[in-house]
């Protein structure tokens, strides 16, 4: 280890610009974490677009969707091509979302952040906690927009969480290797325990929901999910008892070798087998792939949250070990209220039904990192161990 005089150099203390992991100066790792950054916000573009319509995220290469014309490297620097091509395509003049430079510049942040926070004291926490953040953006974004998150980057989640506990035992607060592995798992149990606890409290406290459809607008089941107005929704996310069902009085029903007229539909996925009824007739669900109707209103079973929050508080104990889950569980619904009543105040209250949790429990979960401990023990008087 080399011992660096006490002394500065333009105005910084020498050891911030020679101490640094590999011997590399601390400010040289700076500088390469917002660029590695920004570069992964450009691929979390890739995964926030691609991932949930079930497209490769590796292949075919970056493209504009429109013209389909593959993009070239000088035109993919994150930010700078942005702003260079003032948001537009340069084959088609498409408009490019503003979404795209908000990804890369949020992910370049956030690693700046991190690894001035962390970097010093424990780079591999640093790195571990910019992998766990990058798929909070991933998972924000692409939960904001079609209300899910992919089991890729929720079980994904789990796996990784728990290797990188292993290999960096600092992640769960612990210093050997056996008590990482007992808290990353146990962070896994708690978290994914916990969230289902209070999903199915839910459905037994919320009970039902009908949506308003407008006339005219075909609701489609499919072989995954229902296709509403405002979005899929996944049929994880709707069935978990066996008395759940969706239920509408249909001016018009098809299948995929049938019509029918003003009649009742009612689908019960968790029978055994899963159940149809069109009116007075009855069909095995798995027969069906396919259904369209139109309905004034559509009445579905509610809940508090969706089976994906689940597995992604699950993925959050694995990486952060089970005080986090149970904070950012709580922590979740004060940010969750504090949002709903800024909508109310601006008017926009409708929106809140359109907004996913996800994002809430990853917010949460970033105060627990940065503050967590600290707000359980000076606020809430609560003594926290590792």
């Amino acid at each position: 280890m080399i011992t660096i005089p006490e002394s500065t150099y333009l105005g910084m203390p020498l050891e911030f610009w020679f101490t640094g992991p590999l011997g590399i100066p601390f400010h040289i790792w700076t500088v390469t974490m917002t660029i590695t950054g920004l570069i992964v916000g450009s691929f979390l573009n890739v995964v926030i677009h691609r991932m949930p319509i079930g497209m490769s995220v590796v292949r075919p290469g970056s493209h504009c969707p429109k013209c389909q014309t593959a993009i070239p490297l000088r035109q993919n620097l994150p930010i700078l091509s942005w702003l260079l091509l003032r948001g537009k395509c340069a084959h088609c003049a498409t408009s490019i979302s503003p979404r795209y430079i908000a990804v890369e510049a949020l992910t370049g942040a956030v690693f700046l952040g991190t690894w001035l926070y962390f970097g010093r004291e424990n780079p591999g926490l640093a790195w571990s906690l910019c992998l766990l953040f990058a798929g909070f953006i991933a998972a924000t974004f692409i939960d904001v927009e079609h209300l899910i998150i992919p089991d890729e980057i929720t079980l994904g989640g789990i796996v990784v969480g728990f290797l990188l506990s292993v290999a960096v035992p600092a992640l769960q607060g612990v210093v050997t290797l056996p008590d990482a592995i007992r808290a990353s798992g146990l962070g896994i149990v708690v978290g994914g325990g916990v969230v289902y606890a209070v999903l199915r409290l839910g459905k037994v406290l919320f009970g039902r929901e009908r949506v308003t459809i407008p006339q005219g607008t075909p609701v489609v089941f499919h072989e995954s999910g229902v296709v509403l107005p405002d979005g899929e929704i996944p049929y994880e996310d709707v069935f978990y008892r066996k008395s759940d069902a969706v239920i509408a009085e249909a001016s018009r029903v098809e299948l995929s070798d049938r019509c029918f007229s003003n009649a009742r539909v009612r689908l019960e996925l968790m029978r055994t087998p899963p159940v149809l009824r069109i009116g007075d007739e009855r069909f095995e669900a798995a027969d069906q792939p396919w259904m369209s109707l139109e309905a004034g209103e559509v009445v579905l079973p509610r809940e508090a949250m969706g089976f994906g929050d689940v597995k992604f508080m699950a993925a959050i104990g694995a990486f952060l070990g089970w005080q986090a889950t149970v904070f950012s569980l709580f922590a979740s619904a004060v940010i969750g209220s504090l949002v709903a009543v800024l909508l109310i105040a601006l008017g926009r209250q409708r929106w809140t039904g359109r907004l996913g949790y996800g994002p809430y429990i990853a917010l949460a979960a970033v105060l627990w990192v940065f503050a967590g401990r600290r707000i359980v023990e000076q606020w809430l008087g609560l003594p926290m161990g590792a």
